[in-house]
């Protein structure tokens, strides 16, 4: 099950894109979409874009991400798009930008995943 709302919405050669609503499952006390909300909507974009790269018997565990926080959003619908840095193989940077309705950047963040064997 994805988490609070998130639909992927379309993939490509390079990316996955996806949305999250912005309701009270998302919105911080000040009405403001939440940053952990954004941070979880992009871990879960590269997280899954980085799997879907992963060679055969291999996964990805996330080691690292950071955020910035540019823009307040207070209804609607976010939309983020996730986008390889670097694929490598024991290591994958990914970049995820969040944009609101109006392509406003809203949230920029970097995902560093380690490539580990499968179970």
């Amino acid at each position: 099950m994805i988490p609070l709302g998130i639909r992927f919405t379309e993939i490509g050669p390079d990316y996955l894109r996806g949305t999250m609503p912005v309701d009270a499952r998302t919105k911080q006390p000040y009405g403001l979409l939440h940053g952990g909300a954004s941070v979880l909507l992009a871990e879960t974009l590269g997280s899954t874009a980085g799997g879907l790269c992963a060679p055969e018997g291999k996964g990805v565990v996330g080691i690292e991400i950071n955020a910035n926080h540019l823009r307040g959003v207070r209804e609607g619908i976010v939309t983020g798009t996730a986008r390889a840095l670097h694929v490598g193989a024991s290591t994958q940077v990914w970049e995820i930008r969040i944009e609101d309705e109006s392509g406003r950047l809203v949230c920029i963040s970097r995902l560093t995943l380690a490539v580990v064997a499968r179970g």
